[in-house]
């Protein structure tokens, strides 16, 4: 198996393994007989996972479909770019191909279970805000917990920097990132098939890159088959939405398993970046121009770049084809770097992130023209 150093910061630091016996020590990679193995239903063959995993989100697809109607839905808002209301449960479906492969194949995260609870916590406060509706102070709140769950178990192994200034940093920044991961679907969801198309070739890559380092592969490809169905029913013109309750998961689903692959060496710290930086970009952007403002981040808007292509034109075929170029290329681009040369990542990292500014700033400039009539 390939494996990477991380240079993220000390107590991330890793030498192929993610659990540690030894207490403030580096004691490498463990050897796999002191490791008792957990029985799995389902073999580690990535393959028959996604194909378990298509056919089980197809089928609840058909069944979502079926009672679309009395569903929740997605009524045109300040922030809309339908006109019509659509439904937005189609989170459920992936979920209902995911979770099962899950529970059954091996899962390459750190902590045991906990990654689970803390997915199944932010999964669960979205649906209920789909439903019924949440106050934001209180879903923030189960992000912030699970996120901190999750940075703790991962940060588990390294009691000897328990008391550390560094310990602490490392557990806040991987938790603010694990927090920030979850809300980046859920901003990009608004458009026909840009969520869709970003968990495909994101999670895709995830799986490719594991696959070549030996690594399990199996849950990664089977959230990007569960996936496949939903992008028939949010290609334009859409007729579902991920709904918080599919979006907020996925993002955190991307941290979660991006970490893990960092903390198993499985990739370098840059590929996970890399490989959603379309999202990344649009999300991390507009909030800052937004702070920058003085705006109220919780108020309804129109100002990321992928609603402001669409306003001036593009439509929702536009903008798809715009950010579904620059979502392969990035995960393409990520996979073949891994394989070709990582030690260029960084470079390769900021030669993407410098094309998207570029392509960010014709946006911004297009919108000065045409802003007297768009705001």
């Amino acid at each position: 198996m390939r494996r990477f150093r991380s240079g993220f910061l000390p107590v991330f630091r890793t030498s192929g393994a993610p659990w540690r016996r030894a207490a403030g020590q580096c004691a490498g990679p463990p050897d796999p007989v002191r490791r008792p193995e957990r029985m799995n239903p389902l073999p580690d063959s990535p393959w028959l996972a996604a194909l378990a995993a298509f056919a089980l989100s197809l089928a609840a697809l058909g069944f979502l479909e079926c009672g679309r109607d009395r569903l929740p839905q997605a009524h045109p808002t300040g922030r809309s770019l339908h006109s019509r209301p659509v439904s937005r449960v189609g989170g459920l479906a992936i979920w209902a191909g995911f979770v099962p492969v899950a529970l059954m194949a091996p899962v390459p995260v750190p902590g045991g279970p906990v990654w689970l609870a803390a997915w199944a916590a932010v999964t669960a406060v979205s649906l209920v805000d789909d439903w019924r509706g949440v106050r934001p102070a209180a879903r923030l709140a189960v992000h912030a917990l699970a996120s901190l769950a999750v940075a703790a178990a991962f940060l588990h192994g390294e009691r000897a920097a328990w008391a550390s200034p560094g310990f602490f940093l490392a557990l806040g920044l991987a938790a603010l990132a694990l927090a920030w991961s979850a809300n980046l679907f859920n901003f990009m969801d608004g458009s026909d098939g840009l969520a869709a198309v970003m968990a495909i070739c994101g999670f895709g890559a995830y799986g490719a890159a594991a696959l070549r380092a030996g690594a399990p592969a199996a849950p990664y490809f089977a959230l990007t088959a569960a996936a496949l169905p939903f992008l028939a029913v949010n290609l334009p013109p859409a007729r579902m939405f991920l709904g918080d309750g599919g979006s907020i998961g996925l993002g955190f689903l991307a941290a979660v398993f991006g970490f893990s692959g960092v903390r198993a060496g499985t990739w370098p710290e840059w590929f996970p970046l890399l490989v959603f930086l379309p999202f990344i970009a649009d999300a991390s952007v507009t909030v800052i121009r937004r702070i920058a403002r003085g705006e109220h981040l919780f108020e309804a808007h129109k100002t990321h770049y992928y609603q402001r292509l669409h306003r001036m034109g593009a439509g929702h075929g536009g903008t798809l084809l715009f950010y579904g170029v620059l979502t392969f290329g990035t995960a393409a681009s990520a996979v073949f770097t891994l394989a070709a040369g990582p030690a260029a990542g960084w470079r390769v990292l900021a030669a993407w992130a410098a094309t998207i500014g570029v392509l960010f700033a014709g946006i911004d400039y297009q919108w000065r023209k045409r802003s007297p009539g768009l705001r």
